[in-house]
């Protein structure tokens, strides 16, 4: 791999001759592959039991795996079941770090394409409120997706800048990641992109937009409240230097937690900035000292009180208290509406559907609780997304579909990962096998995979166009 001369010679002079030589030899050795099982969906025990891979645990996250090079988890039916999500396995420790609990408000600033942000909803176990929001309106389109495929029913997802953010969200989160765009270097292994990224983005670019989105999370984080800020680069510009900036502007009421150092993973430099030894707190890994790519995580607490926030759900919506939420959470489905819902839920479901919900046109979504003032703010999803009303019925999601257990749906229909009826539904093709009239959740294994509607001795495919498998 060619890298910039440049960079080269700051990680020299960073480093030293001895420890540069060891960082250099790692770019040599071929990335590693992770995925992280998804709890929302299964738990660790049972997802080794039934997984076709050959895997090795990640140390600094419960539910993260090594995959071998050359196999394709992404092919596997258990993907499109949302079982596990692909990810680097460095970039699963800053959600580790944040470790947000169920029932509180959490903002994920920076989330798309949307690894961190499930791996912080299935934290919260379906409780509460997690803001997924991302500023490129193109990269919330695979956000959503993500989101939905694992089954999170707690999850926002916005689309503006942290400035406008802050102007309705003050005050209202527990725990916020931020995830900073960066200059990337700590992916030049795993990316050649991002070494050609790196010569448009450097850090002194990077590092004046970090300081701007710091400045808009204060604003959001609550007293008490944590903060984690996570980049994929060695540049201490845009680490430890970042993180000395923030606590000056904020005249001490700020302090760096300590995180547990495990398995190569080290303190930050405190003299690549202004000396602080606190910043021996913050964590960086080194892709020559850990199986994983350049990662650096701070942790912080944010001071004046200790005043947790209102956690309490929102009440449960029944059927007789079917209405208009209080913040902009949309017009409410008229009484034909609410029986179509009804209808639904007793013909198809074992369950039934509480929380707080939103109308927004056709579609109805849900929430644990009731949401945040999200007036002027661009939304692309409001929550759990449950279908829409069209001609006087009904219509579930996907969404929902993937979103519910086997055991919730009355109706359906169980293959194999390897069977050929499998592969044909997420092809987008008709099934035929036969079975009892109407609405039928097709599962793999036992878990839900999407819809379709037994016609006959034929399953009419209602798996989504843009989801489907190509090969």
């Amino acid at each position: 791999m060619k890298l910039p001369a440049e960079f080269l010679d700051k990680m020299r002079r960073l480093l030293g001759d001895k420890e540069y030589g060891e960082f250099i030899k790692s770019y040599d050795i071929p990335r590693y592959y992770g995925l992280r099982v998804n709890t929302l969906k299964t738990s660790v025990e049972e997802f080794l039991r039934i997984s076709p891979f050959e895997l090795e645990k990640i140390p600094w996250v419960e539910d993260g795996f090594y995959y071998k090079e050359g196999e394709s988890p992404g092919k596997h039916p258990y993907y499109h079941a949302g079982l596990y999500y692909i990810q680097e396995p460095s970039a699963m420790f800053p959600a580790a770090v944040l470790d947000a609990k169920p029932g509180e408000h959490v903002l994920d600033l920076c989330a798309a394409p949307g690894g961190k942000s499930v791996q912080i909803a299935a934290s919260m176990k379906g409780k509460g409120i997690l803001v997924a929001n991302d500023i490129n309106s193109d990269r919330v389109k695979a956000l959503v997706k993500n989101l939905e495929l694992c089954g999170a029913r707690n999850a926002i997802v916005t689309n503006e800048p942290p400035d406008r953010l802050a102007v309705n969200f003050a005050g209202y989160f527990d725990r916020i990641l931020v995830d900073a765009p960066c200059s990337g270097e700590g992916m030049f292994r795993k990316d050649e992109d991002a070494v050609r990224s790196w010569q448009k983005f450097k850090c002194d670019t990077c590092a004046a937009m970090q300081r701007e989105i710091l400045k808009s999370v204060d604003r959001m984080l609550r007293p008490g409240g944590y903060m984690v800020y996570s980049t994929c680069t060695f540049s201490p510009e845009e680490n430890e230097q970042a993180i000395s900036d923030f606590l000056a502007w904020n005249n001490g009421n700020y302090e760096i937690m300590e995180i547990p150092k495990l398995n190569g993973i080290e303190g930050g430099k405190p003299e690549w900035s202004d000396g602080n030894p606190e910043l021996t707190k913050t964590a960086r890994l080194w892709p020559h000292k850990v199986k994983g790519e350049g990662h650096f995580v701070a942790l912080l607490r944010k001071k004046n009180g200790h005043n947790c926030s209102d956690n309490a759900s929102g009440s449960q919506i029944k059927d007789e208290e079917y209405k208009k939420g209080k913040k902009n959470s949309g017009s409410i489905a008229d009484e034909s509406q609410r029986k179509a819902f009804n209808v639904f839920v007793n013909e198809n479901l074992n369950l039934s559907i509480d929380g707080f919900f939103i109308q927004k046109g056709n579609n109805l979504y849900c929430l644990p609780e009731e949401p945040p003032d999200l007036n002027g703010i661009k939304v692309a999803k409001f929550g759990w997304y449950l279908g829409e009303f069209a001609r006087g019925i009904f219509e579930p999601s996907h969404s929902l579909a993937v979103s519910l257990k086997k055991g919730d749906i009355k109706n359906t229909v169980d293959f194999s990962p390897e069977s050929r009826e499998i592969i044909g539904y997420l092809r987008g093709e008709t099934v035929m096998v036969g079975g009892k009239k109407g609405l039928t959740a097709v599962c793999v294994n036992g878990y839900t995979l999407g819809w379709a509607k037994q016609m006959g001795n034929m399953l009419k495919n209602l798996y989504p166009k843009g989801w489907r498998r190509m090969s």
